[in-house]
């Protein structure tokens, strides 16, 4: 059901870069699948998304107008949904907004001796566009996980993209999405959703920033539209690494491996641990508790295909390949988590001792679940509040500080043969 290795192995090496090789953006033909939509809206726009629409998600509508749906309806899932659901939405929104609370950058200023004053104003984007996928499956978590951070930054318009494929409407997704401040969805999904919030239809306001996870045709999309409008990341496929002493059930352990491989047959989950007796009794749990799961033909495709149970000498190397994987998410299953914890340098998001399964994140805990994905937490972040605001530099010279700035800038200036600005500087020195 899932490949052993073993890193003493003479061959592990390329084991593990077989096991982590995959191409997070499509090329070839999904890319010029690609290309033909984003021009197409790019040129007829609503028209080209409602055909697109009709033909990916087999979903007619005679216009546009009925592709966004009234802040009503948002209210009336919200309504509608259980006690319980509605209470598990307002706790988790609450704890992700208490969280990122504390990412709020500030404005700062200070002035210098002779009166100059240096600074930098943050600023929240105008427009975000949100896309929360409707395929495989629902995730009202996500419209959470995207919005929030976005309304804490002060973002003051949401667009929210949500594909429903023949007309399937998820309420949770409705309700959360009125419970974070959306301020309008449209059921659109795919390439086309992404090139409407880029480019803008007379439907579908042209966003600042696109976040949120897609397929692959959505990830091809935003990467090509990077640059007219910003993006959050390329995401790929969900991971889940977890490095284990062999004092953890072993059920429990199984367990997170499947929570992530459930996502889809391209999800990776693995194992990290020196003591073997463990890793087979974790291989016995997986055995046993497979074929009670809803999604166990996912789960088996996924561990066959991508997962593995990796034998490590011991804590060190495990550490070692933890930041050689950099993975989205990253269990610390140990007695002291805390003494690991520094040598840790690059993952999305670190689930801290035993108790700590990674599902609690994707929900609930409190920071975002959209996380860099296929080694890419080497130089990236999780989704923050952070995305969603922006940086000006502030410079206002005091007359002395102009005049002795501009003796600076005049010989940098004139070394660059740059005649203007060098003169634009001198106008501004004292005789």
């Amino acid at each position: 059901m899932i490949r052993r290795l073993d890193s003493s192995d003479s061959n592990f090496s390329d084991q593990l870069t077989d096991l982590l090789a995959w191409e997070a953006i499509g090329e070839g033909q999904i890319a010029e699948v690609v290309d033909g939509i984003l021009d197409d809206v790019a040129i007829r726009g609503d028209l080209a998304v409602l055909e697109y629409t009709l033909k990916f998600d087999r979903l007619k509508v005679e216009d546009s107008d009925a592709l966004c749906l009234p802040h009503s309806r948002l209210k009336r899932a919200l309504n509608d949904i259980s006690p319980e659901q509605l209470k598990a939405l307002t706790i988790a929104a609450e704890r992700i907004e208490s969280y990122h609370q504390h990412q709020k950058q500030i404005s700062w200023k200070y002035t210098e001796s002779d009166g100059t004053v240096l600074g930098q104003q943050i600023t929240a984007l105008e427009k975000v566009g949100i896309y929360v996928p409707g395929g495989k499956a629902s995730y009202s978590s996500t419209v959470l996980m995207n919005a929030i951070p976005a309304k804490v930054a002060g973002v003051p318009e949401i667009i929210m993209v949500v594909p429903t494929p023949e007309g399937k409407i998820n309420e949770m997704v409705l309700a959360a999405a009125c419970l974070a401040g959306v301020n309008q969805v449209f059921t659109i999904g795919g390439a086309q959703a992404i090139a409407a919030l880029a480019y803008g239809t007379d439907m579908i306001p042209k966003v600042d920033k696109i976040v949120g996870p897609g397929n692959i045709y959505v990830a091809t999309a935003k990467r090509k539209v990077f640059g007219q409008v910003g993006i959050d990341m390329i995401a790929g496929p969900s991971e889940i690494l977890v490095l284990c002493d062999g004092g953890t059930n072993p059920d429990w352990i199984a367990m997170d491996l499947f929570s992530q491989a459930e996502h889809d047959q391209d999800a990776q989950a693995i194992l990290l641990c020196s003591d073997e007796d463990f890793i087979d009794r974790v291989e016995e749990s997986m055995k046993r508790l497979l074929p009670d799961m809803e999604r166990a033909t996912i789960i088996a495709e996924s561990l066959s295909t991508r997962g593995a149970l990796i034998k490590v000498r011991n804590v060190q190397e495990a550490i070692d390949l933890c930041n050689k994987i950099a993975p989205e998410h990253l269990e610390l299953s140990v007695d002291d988590p805390e003494a690991l914890l520094p040598a840790i340098k690059h993952a999305g998001a670190i689930f801290m001792g035993r108790y700590t399964a990674e599902a609690l994140g994707d929900y609930c805990a409190g920071p975002s679940h959209v996380l860099p994905t296929s080694g890419t937490s080497r130089f990236s972040s999780p989704l923050g509040v952070y995305d969603f605001q922006k940086r000006s530099s502030i410079i206002m010279c005091s007359p002395q500080g102009a005049s002795d700035l501009g003796q600076i800038a005049q010989v940098l200036a004139d070394s660059e043969s740059f005649q203007a600005h060098s003169l634009s500087a001198a106008y501004r020195v004292k005789d």
